[in-house]
């Protein structure tokens, strides 16, 4: 597996952890000391759907990057 492959993988990965985040209201999530700041500004709500795009996009990044799109 190429370093480009696992870099891809692992922004899917990463993408797919904030989605769940925000799908699920981890509290142990939203109560990070980076993610305090996010919470603080948008609300949780705000904040779930905040980490649910930033997931999203991260995600698809990492998916055309594996495709071969970067």
């Amino acid at each position: 597996m190429s370093t480009n492959t696992l870099k891809a993988v692992g922004l899917i990965l990463a993408g797919s952890f904030s989605i769940a985040g925000g799908i699920y209201n981890w509290d142990w999530f939203m109560e990070a000391r980076k993610a305090r700041s996010i919470v603080w500004l948008f609300g949780r709500n705000g904040a779930r759907i905040f980490y649910g795009i930033l997931g999203l996009v991260i995600a698809l990044i990492g998916l055309w990057a594996l495709i071969g799109g970067i």
